[in-house]
């Protein structure tokens, strides 16, 4: 069992300072020394050239899984198939997808600077606290949803009898393809409508905060096309490729295909792939996208999506083993302590002292693990590459 230390990624969204839970866990983990006036956005746990990590000798996880073939399964193909980590969001994400492998390969190979990775990233959110974000078409018309939609947005684009999924696609083209100073018209009109109601809802107040992130930004609009939904803390929600989502505020933990590929169109002063997103995008209408976890064990908690690259276990107190996956995974405490142990045919036993803050990478060599001494607040997560038959 080796201890981590991880990348931390300071985008302008992130929480500042001790708010942020990624701050929080990198302070009591020894990952790094936070600035109370800095932006704390992401903590990344993994092997990605973006953000590696390192044991505590200070050799890369990447060099050590390199030199060490047993540490790994067969089935991950000689390196993390996955990337792990930690969001603490204070201000809106962009409106964005993420490519198939197909498309990954094509927008790398055009465009390695925007797309850095040739791979697919679906992706999985938990929810440490309370996580609001907009995610997949909503089932239902939106310019009948709101005055905002039928006065504001019916100046971008006009809608015909066509049924809602192509509606929806030929909307969302419509909108996000206008000129900059129309866009820009369209959502001052959009505030004032708001700003005149005497009573706001949600999605109002919602519309507000996004024009005052993000003025004059077309996906202020976002949120007339999208589920707009909080996970509760352990709710899950799943974003396979080609789904529109933007995540709004709040922490939570993360795990997706190792990659970095995101097409943008809203909501961020970064590199707009309007014409990529609006061709590729899933216009699949439903409800939010929440994914249901399984118990499959005394104090565990399974997250499974239907991918083959990861799987995210969620260890409470109650625990007192771990499951033997013949696979490496990475292991974050974000509560309490616990002592983790496990064993080897040719090295014996070992045991390591896990607190808050802790990352620990689990070799697939190692099995028996165990989990002795938990405290009362004791809350882990673990991400694997699963084995399939």
């Amino acid at each position: 069992m080796l201890n981590l230390t991880c990348k931390i990624q300071n985008y302008d969204w992130g929480k500042i300072g001790l708010e942020s839970e990624v701050a929080k866990l990198i302070d009591v983990g020894g990952h790094a020394n936070v600035d109370q006036q800095a932006k704390y956005a992401e903590l990344w746990m993994g092997v990605h050239p973006n953000g590696p990590s390192f044991t505590s000798e200070g050799q890369s996880l990447a060099d050590v899984i390199k030199s060490q073939p047993a540490y790994l399964g067969q089935h991950e193909m000689g390196t993390l198939q996955f990337l792990f980590k930690v969001l603490s969001v204070r201000k809106a994400l962009s409106v964005q997808s993420h490519p198939t492998k197909a498309q990954a390969k094509v927008l790398h190979a055009n465009d390695p600077k925007n797309y850095p990775d040739d791979n697919h990233k679906p992706e999985m959110a938990i929810a440490l606290t309370e996580f609001q974000l907009l995610s997949t078409p909503e089932l239902l018309d939106f310019v009948e949803r709101t005055e905002e939609g039928k006065k504001a947005l019916a100046a971008l684009c006009e809608t015909s009898g066509a049924e809602q999924k192509s509606a929806l696609q030929t909307i969302f083209s419509s909108i996000w393809k206008q000129p900059e100073s129309e866009i820009v018209e369209a959502v001052r009109k959009c505030g004032e409508r708001i700003g005149t109601k005497s009573e706001k809802s949600d999605l109002d107040n919602l519309m507000i905060r996004l024009q005052n992130e993000y003025p004059g930004d077309v996906g202020v609009f976002a949120p007339l096309l999208l589920n707009y939904f909080t996970l509760q803390p352990g709710e899950a929600t799943f974003l396979g490729p080609n789904q529109p989502h933007a995540y709004l505020f709040g922490d939570c933990i993360e795990c997706m295909a190792c990659s970095d590929n995101t097409i943008r169109a809203g909501l961020t002063p970064k590199f707009k792939d309007i014409e990529t997103l609006a061709n590729s995008l899933e216009f699949t209408m439903s409800g939010p996208p929440y994914f249901v976890s399984k118990e499959v064990g005394k104090g565990v908690r399974l997250y499974d999506p239907p991918v083959p690259e990861f799987a995210v276990q969620r260890i409470d107190n109650n625990a007192e083993k771990l499951s033997d996956e013949n696979a490496s995974s990475i292991l974050i405490v974000v509560g309490g302590q616990a002592t983790i142990g496990g064993s080897n045919p040719n090295k014996g036993c070992c045991l390591l002292e896990a607190k808050r803050g802790a990352v620990i990478f689990l070799p697939a060599d190692l099995t028996g693990f165990s989990l002795q001494n938990a405290s009362s607040d004791f809350l882990a997560f673990r991400a694997y590459t699963p084995k399939t038959n």
